[in-house]
């Protein structure tokens, strides 16, 4: 947990980090494909150890077969319906967890949600496979509703690298991110940080001091 005395000296912090990730992603933003609220849902089950280029291969066939909130329902109701959809996964790993997570949404939502994705944070936690990392980024690409920072493996990684925190868990470490960043940047901070370490700072090991923010941040404390 971050103590107050040091506030000041990492919002300054985040102050050099953002201009220059602004600099680099000015439009940076989710990864995933897809054309409805519900299947954002579906793509951010599936990318659960699982990375956003491998998604993007399973989700057009996906899409195409069940096109609608009813269609996954449908599957979710015999085996035969299962297996099926399982198979179609099986290439994003965990496929019977994802499966089973994905199909008990749909009915989920269709059943206590009217059909519709709820707008909250405290609803959209209660839905089968959904954590509060996975509600951050449906609530904010959905609706526009930000109540969190979306804590992936990038960001986690990374933050710890920045020098912004030194937690070790999603939670403890979304706590500290929400004190440092404006709330005006929770949003954008999850997608800059996470194209800053595809493109130039990778958890494989590199030289660090080729990335773009370790000489700005070289004279910080």
């Amino acid at each position: 947990m971050i103590k107050e005395k040091d506030l000041s000296r990492l919002r300054i912090r985040w102050k050099t980090i953002a201009r220059v990730l602004k600099k680099l992603f000015p439009h940076a933003k989710i990864a995933l494909n897809f054309s409805n609220d519900w299947e954002l849902l579906v793509a951010v089950q599936l990318s659960a150890q699982c990375t956003d280029k491998k998604v993007n291969e399973i989700t057009p066939a996906l899409f195409r077969k069940y096109r609608t909130l009813d269609a996954y329902v449908r599957a979710g109701k015999t085996p035969a319906g299962v297996r099926e959809f399982e198979g179609m996964i099986k290439s994003a790993g965990f496929y019977h967890a994802k499966a089973r997570n994905i199909l008990a949404a749909a009915r989920d939502v269709k059943e206590r949600f009217h059909g519709k994705l709820p707008r909250t944070m405290a609803e959209m936690v209660t839905i089968p496979g959904i954590g509060r990392k996975s509600a951050n980024v449906i609530l904010g690409n959905a609706y526009g509703v930000v109540e969190g920072i979306a804590v992936d493996t990038h960001v986690m990684r990374l933050s710890r690298v920045l020098g912004l925190t030194n937690e070790r868990t999603p939670e403890k470490i979304e706590q500290d991110l929400m004190k440092i960043i404006p709330r005006k940047d929770w949003f954008a901070a999850t997608y800059m940080i996470i194209d800053y370490g595809r493109k130039y700072c990778p958890s494989r090991p590199h030289d660090h001091t080729r990335c773009p923010l370790t000489a700005p941040l070289a004279g910080l404390s």
